[in-house]
């Protein structure tokens, strides 16, 4: 090869490599995640509760026919129930066919409500025997609390032992209670009176002690 030859040949060379590396530099077009033809629009981002379902309004419906179920009501049919009272031996709702029958449900034995509630519900134990009533009183303590609650205060109305609150849960008298801004459950003051045909006839709920035996024997007596 000629010196010219080798001359023209460096040039070109050293002229095309710069354009070379130009061409590397320049910034590649950025790969979009979209497949297929472009719609113009941006793509959609999914959103966090993308897969969450909403309840049906049916849905929704039924779960509050379910809740309303669970409240007993004046009208319905008393609950059964088979539990321990004081003395050992066991009560039934069968016991007390065709008699009128007054459950008051008090939270604890020996607090000073309950107490109180109970010995109301002692002095006018004649008057209720009179009218053809039977009383019983019914918490969750076991049964040698609610026999010492007994002797204490010198009770004369059968108390049954409901550790499990079955029977309270039956009644309505089991439920969320609320003291100094804590929620908890419980047993909600509460009084039932059955009448002769095993129906509920009255529904006392949240009640206040003072009074409410000598209200209790009225309804009965006027039953």
């Amino acid at each position: 090869m000629s010196k010219n030859s080798r001359k023209k040949s460096s040039k070109t060379a050293s002229s095309s490599t710069p354009e070379k590396m130009r061409s590397q530099l320049k910034p590649k077009p950025a790969k979009t995640r979209a497949s297929g033809k472009s719609s113009g629009n941006p793509p959609k981002l999914a959103s966090h509760g993308a897969t969450s379902k909403r309840p049906k309004s049916s849905e929704l419906a039924t779960t509050a026919k379910k809740d309303s179920k669970t409240a007993l009501s004046e009208g319905q049919k008393a609950p059964a129930f088979r539990l321990p009272r004081d003395g050992g031996s066991v009560v039934t709702l069968a016991d007390y066919v065709g008699k009128k029958l007054v459950l008051f449900f008090y939270p604890r034995a020996n607090t000073p409500g309950c107490t109180r509630e109970a010995i109301d519900f002692t002095r006018l134990s004649g008057a209720f025997a009179k009218s053809g009533t039977v009383v019983l009183g019914v918490s969750a303590d076991p049964p040698k609390t609610q026999e010492k609650f007994r002797d204490k205060h010198e009770l004369a109305v059968p108390l049954i032992s409901d550790e499990k609150h079955e029977m309270l849960q039956a009644y309505g008298a089991w439920g969320e209670k609320s003291m100094y801004g804590k929620k908890f459950s419980g047993i909600l003051r509460t009084t039932i009176l059955v009448g002769t045909d095993g129906k509920v006839a009255r529904i006392w709920r949240n009640v206040r002690v003072d009074g409410h035996a000598s209200e209790v024997l009225a309804a009965a007596t006027a039953l």
